[in-house]
């Protein structure tokens, strides 16, 4: 009977510690997982956050030039991690060829200010401005001017181009409603402004505003020199 009873309590303690090993192994391996490749579910609150901080460092930077009043120029400085990377881009956005598209117009809460997103590079996608789908992200700026609907006012180089954002519908959406421009002939809104794909995004981007009274209100992205140049001038017409 003793022998029989240590028999029943070896076998229980190899069973008991045969489920604890395969519990630390499966974590083990899951935590590793995770470590190697974040959850879309991270990704997206992570490529959420860097969208808004760009927007935050480009209107901060846009108030405190016109705080200061013509003459002023200001520099700040933003680090990209999440948004060059673009499987991750990929897999946050749902998007199959995502451009970082960058955008100055009115806010839904009233105001002016930077607008960040993502876009397909066919120019579609659903923009969504609250809620659980919100992938628009926007930051209030003092510099009160809509460039969003004035074409020439935003450029890429060395590429000399300017992207257009299209909403081919006879209605717009909260997004176009506020910064698109209705094409006169056709159903489509358009928005302007500039675009760079994941991989084009540097390390780190330099933010430079200026208030010049004798230039035009211009946006210009400088993919060789990693620059974001802005112009702003209130008094133009």
């Amino acid at each position: 009977m003793v022998r029989e009873r240590r028999g029943q309590i070896s076998l229980e303690f190899l069973f008991v510690f045969g489920l604890l090993m395969i519990l630390l192994l499966y974590s083990i391996r899951n935590v590793s997982f995770s470590e190697g490749s974040p959850s879309a579910e991270n990704l997206k609150i992570q490529v959420a956050l860097e969208e808004k901080g760009l927007a935050n460092a480009i209107s901060n930077t846009i108030s405190q030039v016109y705080a200061q009043g013509p003459g002023s120029k200001a520099t700040a400085s933003f680090r990209f991690t999440y948004l060059k990377n673009e499987e991750y881009v990929k897999r946050a956005s749902g998007l199959r060829n995502p451009e970082l598209f960058i955008t100055y117009c009115n806010l839904p809460e009233g105001g002016y200010g930077t607008y960040v997103l993502f876009i397909n590079e066919t120019n579609s996608g659903m923009i969504h401005l609250d809620g659980e789908n919100k992938n628009a992200f926007f930051t209030r700026s003092l510099f009160p001017r809509r460039l969003s609907n004035e074409s020439d006012a935003w450029l890429v180089l060395p590429d000399k181009t300017t992207t257009i954002f299209i909403l081919e519908s006879p209605l717009p959406t909260p997004f176009f409603s506020l910064c698109g421009l209705k094409n006169k002939t056709k159903d489509e809104y358009y928005v302007y402004g500039v675009s760079l794909k994941p991989s084009e995004l540097p390390s780190h981007l330099t933010i430079v505003v200026e208030w010049n009274p004798d230039e035009k209100n211009l946006w210009v992205l400088d993919k060789e020199n990693d620059v974001l140049r802005i112009n702003i001038n209130p008094g133009e017409k």
